[in-house]
């Protein structure tokens, strides 16, 4: 989770094309600035992982967020992820990202790269553009186990690179990065941010066997992964993009919405036209009718039961 779901604002330097060791400007995550070392930053905000770093309490606190998911995993995530996440390799120690990157490689064309935390939104796009994932160098603490406010190394190596080796998935990844850059342009992250939240990490497949989890928010949380899944609570709904990005959003709580798709395929070919369209209708329709909060279930939707 990056710029885009965690809605970061481009850190006004990012347009010269420099990086001054300066953490994006954020919004909706709290009054305290990024966590992260960014004066150790490239120019386009990626960094060393310093493997060396990791204390043997970051390696634990690693194995055992590892082991829990891993039990939570059979009948609520989806086949694709299930087959990819031995890739990940031995799940006592903290990855190094340049072993992903040469597994990633071989499979889909993907590399691994650091980042400090958080990064603006166009350094986000231009990495997915590239087929480069960013990745945080840093682990969270002992006492946040159960919950971090930004995305960690944890977050983002469980719960994202395991599809990034399923083909279509890295396609639809490389494809929302180019489409960012042009939505910067546009004017239009927070309706691409939306769909981002809606999918890459909060997103659900409908298949023979059920409703699976494929959203890495959802497969890197203990509790809300079980929830997206089995809860009666949350309204579950045929993925719409219009309709989605018109959608808000919360981050310090379990969705109250969730948008299921039938296939990766679905997925990349509804997104791939160009969306400078859709943003004017979206926009017009969200100054006529509003904006949709969670959990609302329009007329006519298709709705999936857990």
């Amino acid at each position: 989770m990056k710029a885009t779901t965690w809605a970061a604002a481009a850190a006004p330097d990012f347009h010269d094309g420099v990086n001054k060791g300066v953490a994006p400007v954020t919004y909706g995550t709290g009054d305290r600035p990024p966590r992260g070392n960014y004066a150790k930053a490239r120019a386009d905000y990626t960094c060393e992982q310093d493997w060396a770093q990791y204390s043997e309490a970051d390696h634990q606190t690693y194995r055992r967020l590892v082991e829990r998911q891993l039990q939570q995993l059979p009948g609520r995530a989806c086949d694709e992820f299930m087959a990819a996440v031995r890739h990940l390799g031995r799940p006592d120690r903290i990855p190094r990202f340049d072993d992903i990157s040469e597994r990633l490689m071989k499979a889909t064309g993907w590399q691994v790269v650091g980042v400090p935390g958080l990064i603006p939104e166009e350094a986000f796009f231009a990495l997915l553009a590239a087929r480069r994932f960013p990745v945080t160098d840093w682990i969270r603490r002992p006492e946040e186990f159960d919950y971090v406010v930004e995305p960690d190394v944890f977050h983002d190596l469980f719960g994202h690179m395991p599809l990034l080796f399923d083909p279509v998935f890295a396609d639809y990844m490389q494809a929302y990065g180019a489409g960012g850059l042009k939505a910067s342009r546009l004017d239009a992250c927070e309706l691409l941010a939306r769909l981002y939240w809606y999918t890459v990490e909060f997103g659900l497949i409908a298949t023979p066997q059920g409703l699976r989890a494929y959203g890495a928010g959802i497969l890197s949380s203990g509790s809300e992964l079980p929830y997206s899944v089995s809860s009666p609570e949350p309204s579950r709904v045929g993925f719409d993009l219009k309709r989605l990005m018109r959608s808000r959003y919360r981050i310090d709580t379990f969705q109250a919405t969730y948008f299921v798709i039938d296939s990766f395929q679905q997925l990349f070919d509804a997104t791939a036209p160009d969306f400078t369209p859709v943003y004017a209708e979206v926009r017009e329709r969200i100054a006529r009718e509003g904006e949709i909060e969670g959990g609302a279930v329009l007329p006519g939707e298709r709705r999936f039961k857990a």
